[in-house]
């Protein structure tokens, strides 16, 4: 059980702290230093995709140990609904949101293009601030209640 424990920690860091580097560090740098500002969210758009897959695969195998870990009574943690809602959101941002600004930008970014891609990547922003916010909760609260002193 210590092993499924510290392999859940393991998926729960990689995830959290790959949003966290690629959405406050990196793509903040790729738009400040690079003068391309398409390149740019290019490379960013790029890395949020990874990321995404990375947190899909790491929500199943979180779910998977807090199911295994708790059986039915895990649907009355509230860890557990933290993470089905972080999954639902990066479900919604990959193969909903993604998809439709990927379109946005290939009809070209002028005029109602512009302000639709604007409003979608305004709502994918809050969703990954979100997403991060959710994380850093479970991060510090743990993975299971009995993590806490």
């Amino acid at each position: 059980m210590k092993s499924l424990l510290i392999g859940e920690q393991i998926a729960l860091t990689l995830w959290v702290g790959g949003m966290w580097i690629v959405g406050y560090v990196v793509a903040p740098v790729l738009f400040r230093t690079l003068d391309d500002r398409m390149l740019a969210g290019n490379l960013a758009g790029q890395m949020f995709t990874i990321m995404s897959y990375i947190g899909l695969v790491c929500a199943v195998l979180l779910l998977s140990g807090q199911w295994s870990a708790l059986g039915v009574e895990v649907l009355r943690a509230w860890r557990f609904w933290l993470l089905v809602a972080m999954l639902a959101v990066v479900l919604v941002g990959q193969f909903v949101l993604q998809p439709m600004m990927a379109e946005l930008k290939a009809a070209g970014l002028d005029g109602e293009h512009a302000t639709s891609f604007g409003r979608l990547h305004g709502v994918a922003s809050i969703l990954f601030l979100f997403n991060s916010l959710a994380g850093l909760t479970l991060v510090v609260a743990g993975l299971r209640a009995a993590e806490l002193p």
